[in-house]
């Protein structure tokens, strides 16, 4: 099982939450698809017991001193976008502000995942033999839902996780 995480801005206990879940539902693998938004917050992410990979969101600070104060918990921010492979599944990583580079991603036919952010809405798209994920918002702060995602990596089954 891979978690989906994204958009967090700043909620230390929604961080502490989706980390609980995450350990309890033995993810192998953490993606964030961005907006932490200050440094301060990885050291909320020190008890995830799986690899935290992710990237940078629009609202983003010091992205330096987010990239260092990450790979101190063991996490690692990749930039504005990655790929990430779990096993044979190919991930495309982003925040996604531009609705035509997610798109573009979905229709290349490269990943058979798309994870991303940035509307705060969870929801889930197919376009081909690519899926679409957005975890929607730990944060909770524009829907007041506080959602995380759980995909399983060999279905594509996708759960999403209220808290």
């Amino acid at each position: 099982m891979i978690g989906l995480i994204s958009d967090t801005h700043d909620n230390v206990e929604a961080v502490r939450k989706a980390v609980e879940i995450f350990n309890q539902r033995k993810v192998s693998l953490v993606l964030h698809a961005g907006d932490y938004v200050a440094p301060f917050t990885a050291r909320f992410y020190r008890e995830l017991e799986a690899p935290l990979k992710g990237v940078f969101g629009n609202v983003d600070g010091d992205r330096e001193l987010l990239k260092k104060r990450f790979s101190e918990v063991g996490g690692e921010i990749l930039g504005d976008f990655a790929v990430v492979e779990a096993g044979s599944l190919k991930i495309a990583l982003l925040h996604g502000v531009d609705e035509r580079i997610v798109e573009a991603l979905m229709l290349s036919g490269k990943y058979r995942v798309v994870v991303r952010g940035h509307t705060h809405k969870a929801e889930t798209r197919k376009i081909g033999e690519t899926l679409m994920v957005n975890p929607g918002e730990a944060c909770g702060y524009l829907s007041g839902k506080r959602t995380i995602a759980l995909l399983n990596p060999e279905t594509l089954n996708v759960e999403f996780v209220e808290f």
